[in-house]
């Protein structure tokens, strides 16, 4: 006795060579492979983000400080010259560096003490979030951490969410994966991946063919928005100095730095000259 699979024919089988495809098969290959690149896309630009963001607090942390007292002591030579010469120029270009270095007027009263123009003083910081006054961590996220990274958000990227609410879930463990890698914690990122492995698994379900359309323009769209996020970080300043030093940007600080410090050198013997003058 045969059964009914028996009696089919080759070429009635499913998925049999020869076998018409249906009409959305190649749109459903089109947009998952575009979904796949654009995750890809949004990695490296997120990737390159960080480092930018981890670079910008290091350069802040080094190289502050001098730039500040590079300020401070181009005042206090306008100053002394104006002293000397009485010129009423060097007098407004006098007032002039010496305003560029004062703080919003006002705000350090209003605020009692807790910030003034420049932000929120690293005491009030540390009281703010029980931690004590210290720079800003270097995070460069290793190789274990990109992997994890990517894979995390290959399997958990809310344009993969067939629903509003299981796109809030996504957005909100992408959220907790995008602060655990800022922060290059490896530790933290195996436990969302131990998390989004044990939580529900979302079956794809088929799409009409319009709206494939429809989500293939959605993630052209997309990608042109990441492709103006990373054309920006790439004209950052703080980008042309990676690009200076991709290997040991370390080492491109330390020649700044260096630099710098000959600078406020220069500027304080011209001062002591001008008072001597």
């Amino acid at each position: 006795m045969t059964t009914p699979e028996a009696d089919r024919t080759p070429e009635h089988s499913e998925g049999a060579a020869g076998a018409a495809p249906r009409p959305e098969e190649r749109l459903e290959r089109a947009v998952t492979a575009a979904e796949k690149a654009l995750i890809d896309y949004e990695i490296a630009v997120e990737t390159f983000r960080v480092e930018i963001e981890n670079f910008s607090r290091l350069h802040e942390q080094r190289l502050g400080p001098l730039y500040a007292r590079l300020e401070e002591l181009d005042a206090l030579i306008a100053e002394a010259r104006a002293a000397r010469t009485g010129d009423p120029e060097d007098l407004r270009l006098a007032q002039e560096a010496r305003a560029r270095l004062a703080p919003i007027p006002g705000v350090e009263d209003l605020l009692h003490g807790w910030m003034d123009g420049q932000g929120l003083f690293p005491e009030s910081v540390a009281m703010l979030t029980d931690r004590s006054v210290q720079p800003p961590p270097r995070v460069r996220p290793g190789e274990e951490a990109r992997r994890l990274y990517r894979e995390l958000v290959r399997k958990a990227h809310p344009d993969l969410a067939q629903d509003e609410g299981e796109r809030a879930r996504r957005d909100e463990f992408i959220s907790r994966v995008n602060a655990a890698y800022a922060r290059g914690d490896e530790g933290a990122l195996l436990a969302l991946q131990e998390e989004w492995a044990a939580g529900p698994v979302q079956k794809r379900r088929a799409t009409p063919a319009d709206e494939l359309y429809a989500r293939l323009e959605w993630l052209a769209a997309r990608k042109d928005l990441l492709s103006e996020l990373a054309g920006k970080l790439e004209e950052s300043a703080i980008a042309s100095m990676l690009r200076l030093a991709p290997d040991d940007p370390d080492a491109l600080l330390d020649d700044i730095a260096q630099r710098l410090t000959g600078e406020i050198a220069e500027r304080e013997a011209e001062l002591v000259a001008l008072g001597q003058a």
